[in-house]
């Protein structure tokens, strides 16, 4: 007998959307979970053949040029899954939670129409909302809602739950991982071309860097203020998302299979 759990009202595969704090593993999961599905539905990845596709639900990783500042996913860590979301505007460009909606729902459209799964990844507690509890930006302001209707069925939504200790530890090496790349290059180039008022200059990484290439603090520092200020970040997405009573919250190394369990057999 199927497993109804991913099934939505609508008859079709409900679409996973994976949340969590920042560095708890989504874009990770997503991708594991890309390539199980494609593996047990006989895909021919090699050929690019793959069973879902990866929308990035991350307010930052819209920016182009912002690569190692935003933590995007590299080629190969993507292992040839489709994502959609990233570089989308240049780093002076407006984007709103209404031109994500509009664009996550021409993509889930699409990738449907390829028959395949659509994931939603991604900590932009917004965004998320936006999607599965169906704002409507119908207005003429098109101002986002700020109350919770009842979650659309045709989401299945899973949450990624570590212990305060844990995320913590996996701050401090994505951390010290950030500063082992070029940073310091990549903060240079967008200073270059973009003004530090800029929000998508002044959210990320990148004043921090610019303290440190400057003298200001040392690496050391610079690695312990990124650490604390994605901590303060951790915990307002958790506050945020802990509102949704429909997210399944599971450890990063059980979610795989209760999710792949619940799209198959």
């Amino acid at each position: 007998m199927k497993n109804t759990q991913g099934r939505g009202n609508n008859g079709q595969e409900k679409i996973l959307v994976i949340i969590g704090p920042t560095a708890s593993g989504k874009t990770g999961l997503a991708i594991d979970v890309a390539l199980e599905l494609s593996r047990l539905r006989g895909c021919d990845v090699e050929a690019g053949d793959f069973a879902a596709e990866v929308i990035s639900a991350d307010s930052r990783a819209i920016y182009k040029g912002m690569d190692i500042g935003t933590a995007k996913p590299t080629l190969e860590e993507m292992q040839g899954v489709p994502h959609w979301g990233i570089d989308l505007v240049e780093s002076d460009e407006r984007f709103t939670v209404y031109d994500f909606v509009k664009y996550a729902r021409e993509k889930m459209a699409e990738i449907r129409e390829r028959g395949r799964l659509p994931i939603i990844a991604g900590g932009t507690g917004l965004y998320v909302d936006a999607l599965v509890y169906d704002y409507d930006f119908s207005g003429e302001a098109k101002r986002t809602q700020s109350d919770r209707a009842e979650m659309n069925k045709n989401y299945l939504v899973v949450g990624i739950d570590w212990s305060r200790e844990q995320l913590r530890k996996r701050l401090q090496l994505r951390a010290e991982k950030f500063f082992e790349q070029p940073i310091e290059e990549e903060t240079r180039r967008l200073a270059e071309k973009y003004d530090w008022e800029l929000q998508s200059m002044r959210s990320n990484i990148y004043p921090i860097v610019r303290d440190m290439m400057s003298g200001k603090i040392s690496r050391e520092e610079a690695i312990k203020i990124f650490v604390l200020d994605d901590w303060h970040l951790a915990k307002r997405q958790l506050t945020w998302f802990r509102r949704n009573k429909n997210i399944n919250w599971l450890p990063l190394n059980e979610a795989k299979d209760w999710i792949i369990n619940q799209y198959t057999k």
